[in-house]
């Protein structure tokens, strides 16, 4: 059986295709997923990056691996969901039952209608579930409990802890109560995790490590300068996480943390170029649908990467906001401003856009 089971080498070529930069988040998850197809045990991930790193896109680049790939997918039922909708389902007591509910209607899609119960079951019990802003979910916002968060982590708890789960099967599976073991379920969560950086940051400068961080000497352009060169992969501890409201009881549940680095300029440069559903390739497509083709110059595909890059909080999705600007009058009458068949945009159109 594991003869057929790809490599993490493999499989990181394969999601390197979907996913650019987050190299350790890839090889993380594609050793967790070689390890899960072969039917061996594997730790859970939390991966904490900021919004527009590539959480959400690594977490679909998996999906898409498996879905494309029947002999693959039909080892491993993928659901994903949205960590607050967890918290709602806390309220009503049943967050651990709606993972296991949603795990279960996924096995049906994939073994048909017909498939028994049992079958289903068993399918589900192999399962991927990816929660979305896992950070949603902390105990504690400033200083007030956040009372569906902590229910959520206790109720995630009951699930990741390999225990024997009751689960009130749906009526169209024959309704009545089962016991699932959970033992076989991989959870990859993540966050942004908004503050983070800064609480750390300020622990280590003027909080109770005051003076970790210690200044280095730089040579730039204008002299010899002091700085605080700050990265908080080399400075987040366990506690760190513990302040900002997950619980010691629901971290140990975690085998790895990844932290996604904040995207560099050249990969900006190659999400807006490369990745299909980038804001450039869907307007080449709403151009080519009037017989027109659309070209921008490397100078100007990197100053909207530059631009983009100032919001640093909004990572890859900034790309979208700037081109937009950038676009939108040509869009809103495409053949007047492409007269020959083609609209070519150079940087001094772009700049014009950026700063009217």
């Amino acid at each position: 059986m594991t003869s057929v089971v790809p490599s993490p080498r493999e499989i990181v070529a394969e999601l390197e295709k979907r996913v650019i930069g987050q190299r350790e988040a890839i090889h993380e998850m594609s050793i967790a997923l070689s390890k899960k197809l072969a039917g061996l045990s594997v730790g859970n991930i939390l991966m904490i990056g900021s919004s527009g790193t590539g959480k959400t896109t690594l977490m679909r680049a998996v999906e898409a691996y498996l879905e494309e790939r029947p002999h693959l997918s039909l080892r491993s039922t993928v659901v994903r969901m949205h960590a607050n909708i967890l918290g709602e389902a806390a309220q009503r007591g049943r967050p651990g039952e709606l993972i296991l509910e949603r795990l279960l209607e996924r096995a049906r899609e994939q073994l048909g209608v017909d498939a028994a119960t049992e079958q289903l079951l068993e399918q589900a019990r192999g399962g991927i579930v990816f929660v979305d802003e896992v950070d949603k979910i902390r105990a504690h916002v400033g200083d007030r409990p956040n009372t569906s968060g902590i229910r959520a982590q206790e109720a995630l708890l009951t699930v990741i802890e390999n225990e024997s789960v009751p689960f009130n099967l749906p009526e169209w599976a024959g309704g009545g109560t089962v016991t699932v073991d959970s033992s076989g379920l991989l959870f990859v969560c993540g966050g942004a995790f908004e503050g983070l950086y800064d609480s750390v940051f300020d622990r280590v400068t003027i909080g109770r490590d005051r003076g970790a961080l210690k200044p280095v000497t730089v040579v730039e352009e204008d002299g010899v300068h002091e700085k605080l060169i700050f990265a908080l992969r080399d400075w987040l501890r366990n506690e760190d996480l513990f302040d900002y409201g997950m619980s010691p009881q629901f971290l140990s549940r975690f085998d790895a943390v990844v932290l996604l680095a904040d995207l560099t300029l050249d990969e900006l440069v190659r999400i807006f170029l490369e990745v299909p559903d980038s804001g450039y390739h869907q307007t080449r497509a709403y151009f080519e649908s009037r017989d027109l083709h659309l070209a921008l110059s490397p100078d100007a595909v990197r100053r909207i990467a530059v631009e983009a890059a100032t919001e640093s909080r909004l990572g890859a999705r900034a790309l979208k906001e700037v081109f937009r600007r950038v676009i939108r009058d040509y869009e809103l009458d495409p053949q007047a401003n492409g007269p020959n068949g083609s609209v070519l945009l150079d940087v001094k159109e772009v700049e014009a856009a950026l700063n009217p």
